[in-house]
């Protein structure tokens, strides 16, 4: 009976986990592939450095969105993943000469153990929406300090990189390199989410988002899969940190610990649709370019690029509350119900 009920919800929820694409959409996806695959040998380094950017919050986004747009475990605490994945990977390579492609695997491994303990006092106090929030925030906020006052983390200096341009270590002699294994990143994780949605811990996931309280009372486990949720997320998010330091070769507290970074990875996933699997991509092609817009044009008067930059994003949110893809879910039903409306008008004149 319990099973029968569980797979019953499961299927009630399967709607909104749908992962059918259509052929238009199929089209579009290649299209974007090629496009930033071929980027490098298109545009001059600073084009590719807003194109590198974009991929990197399209990566930063989609992690989040695993937790919290699949699962419904509101995070404002992801810069503390990102910021140890960072820290993890940079530290062995510059104390101890270990490639950053091992040390991202410590960063993975320590982000999902802080990720755990998170979740841990979350969770079995049944923590959730501003609260879990709140709990998210304030550890992203320990860190920041801690790395801030401890010698071996460099302090709030923190630490460089030399750059050797050498792939061995995470570091490329162009911007080539950066861009391919960004959209390798993006990819990988796009994946991951598309075939998420198929499991039975996909659906779990989706019944907890809808409705945590029924999920229970129908046997699904929770606690436990709010955990995978949560651990899986927070190592996915700390190698979005690796590839930061590798690019930008230089980090400390104020740069990878602040809530900038997790506002970076909830941002696009409200613009372009929580909760769904292209929603987080096109959200940073559309707010990357006008964060570097607002930067760059109106920079000279202080604090207007931020004013702008907030005002666009609350004007979106308000005309586009369920994303970019749910306006376009929107206009493509109401287009399909006009089709049918004038099918049925057509068929009551020929009878």
């Amino acid at each position: 009976m319990e099973k029968a009920l569980t797979t019953s919800l499961i299927r009630r929820t399967s709607r909104s986990g749908k992962s059918a694409m259509s052929l238009p959409q199929i089209i579009l996806m290649v299209a974007a592939i090629i496009f930033f695959a071929v980027s490098p040998y298109l545009f001059s380094n600073y084009r590719l450095n807003l194109i590198i950017n974009i991929l990197r919050i399209a990566y930063l986004a989609q992690c989040w969105n695993l937790m919290s747009g699949y699962c419904g475990q509101f995070s404002f605490g992801h810069a503390a993943f990102f910021g140890i994945g960072a820290y993890a990977s940079s530290l062995l390579y510059t104390e101890f000469g270990i490639s950053p492609w091992a040390g991202i695997f410590v960063g993975m491994a320590l982000a999902g153990l802080i990720g755990a303990v998170i979740g841990v006092l979350s969770f079995v106090y049944n923590l959730k929406g501003d609260y879990f929030a709140l709990v998210t925030l304030a550890f992203a906020e320990i860190f920041c300090v801690v790395a801030k006052n401890t010698e071996f983390l460099k302090a709030a200096q923190g630490i460089s990189i030399t750059f050797k341009k050498d792939w061995t270590v995470m570091q490329f002699s162009s911007k080539a390199g950066y861009v391919h294994m960004a959209l390798i990143m993006v990819i990988a994780i796009t994946a991951f989410l598309m075939l998420l949605q198929k499991t039975r811990m996909g659906k779990y996931f989706i019944a907890i988002r809808e409705n945590e309280d029924a999920a229970r009372a129908l046997g699904i486990n929770t606690f436990k899969y709010k955990m995978i949720a949560l651990v899986l997320s927070a190592m996915l998010t700390s190698v979005a940190g690796t590839f930061y330091a590798q690019y930008y070769l230089h980090i400390d507290p104020d740069i990878v610990f602040v809530s900038g970074v997790s506002v970076d990875a909830i941002i696009p996933c409200i613009l372009g649709g929580v909760g769904t699997v292209f929603g987080p991509i096109i959200g940073a092609c559309i707010i990357q370019p006008i964060s570097e817009f607002t930067n760059v044009y109106l920079a000279g008067l202080p604090g207007m690029n931020m004013v702008t930059y907030g005002l666009i994003l609350v004007v979106a949110i308000i005309v586009l509350p369920h994303g970019v893809l749910g306006l376009a879910d929107s206009v493509g039903k109401k287009i399909k119900s006009k089709k049918e409306e004038v099918k049925s008008v057509r068929k009551v004149r020929e009878v």
